[in-house]
């Protein structure tokens, strides 16, 4: 996924998609394609990915008579003009970011996802969009009660915004947001968040969210790159424009560790004539940016039997101090619009 991407009109046919709408990342994938559907993710990843949500504008959710509501969506290989193998390719896109559930009414995300009150206002969040058997379509009709506003924005932030900084030295920072939804959740738990980090370079991670406003999906097999910045770290997750803000956990604890906001050119031009998905060797490319969860954890309410120590407290201090100015360095990406 690339970072701070440009939204260009798709005037002519789409050639390269690395982000959507709003989404600053970009992407790619590392190595071999790990990315799963639903149905094929472990009873245990299907538990976490239940909690996890499509962003939607508000004018693609179409409201059924007597009941319930209809996603907008496009095919993907004809939208993207996607060459005959590339994987998912007819499979539904639509949402624009992703997020998580992670208080009975707050869900957390990019900061670039949702800018201002007027996007809180024009965004919709979706749970259980995914395909839920094998050779299946994705599930785009649903229950009203699975649709959410946004109420407010309880929290934002983007290095290299107007007003914000970054750390001396330091060209990109975090980039996260909280939300808090029109009415407390049903049917969905909240993700645990990692109030103490024991990350490091190395250590195995996975993320759930939904590449190119396809279907959720789950990439697993990927490991911290580099976790020496200050507000995010660096792996090599397979991920795309529409991950942004999708939750990173950790394998060993299956907690968040992070949300995912950019990364690496996301599409190909192939000789062909058609896209394809850019790949890389599992330590090419420029890899994708996690923010650390410690930048807001003390922000995310405690789950019920949950305990914050001083030192937790202490240690999400510490990642928030973010001294010194600096911008972001934009890098332009192109972008799907779903209008």
């Amino acid at each position: 996924m690339k970072n701070l991407k440009t939204t260009l009109n798709l005037a002519a046919a789409l050639l390269v998609l690395p982000f959507l709408s709003y989404a600053q990342d970009g992407k790619s994938i590392y190595g071999d394609d790990n990315r799963k559907d639903f149905f094929e993710m472990s009873v245990h990843m299907q538990a976490l990915a239940d909690s996890v949500v499509s962003f939607w504008k508000a004018d693609k959710i179409e409201a059924l008579n007597p009941g319930g509501v209809k996603l907008k969506t496009a095919n993907f290989g004809e939208r993207l003009n996607l060459c005959p193998d590339e994987k998912f390719r007819e499979q539904t896109i639509g949402a624009f970011c992703s997020g998580s559930l992670v208080g009975e009414d707050l869900v957390m995300t990019a900061g670039h996802c949702v800018k201002n009150e007027t996007d809180c206002q024009n965004t919709r969040m979706v749970f259980g969009y995914g395909v839920k058997k094998a050779g299946a379509e994705a599930v785009t009709t649903l229950a009203a009660s699975e649709v959410y506003s946004c109420a407010k924005i309880v929290k934002r932030f983007l290095g290299g915004e107007p007003g914000s900084a970054n750390p001396t030295g330091q060209n990109l920072g975090a980039d996260f947001a909280l939300l808090k939804l029109d009415r407390k959740v049903s049917g969905h738990k909240p993700l645990p968040v990692a109030r103490v980090t024991s990350l490091k370079k190395g250590e195995g991670i996975f993320v759930i969210g939904h590449p190119v406003g396809l279907p959720v999906k789950l990439a697993g097999f990927a490991t911290v790159r580099d976790f020496s910045k200050i507000g995010y770290f660096v792996a090599n997750l397979d991920t795309f424009g529409g991950n942004s803000g999708s939750p990173v956990f950790s394998v060993k604890t299956k907690k968040i560790e992070g949300i995912l906001v950019r990364g690496d050119e996301d599409f190909l031009d192939s000789p062909a004539g058609c896209t394809t998905q850019a790949t890389y060797e599992q330590t090419g490319g420029r890899g994708e940016d996690v923010t650390k969860i410690g930048v807001l954890a003390a922000d995310i309410p405690k789950l019920p039997g949950e305990k914050v120590t001083k030192e937790m407290e202490m240690q999400n201090t510490v990642e928030m101090d973010m001294s010194g100015i600096g911008a972001v360095d934009a890098v332009p990406v192109k972008s799907v619009s779903f209008d």
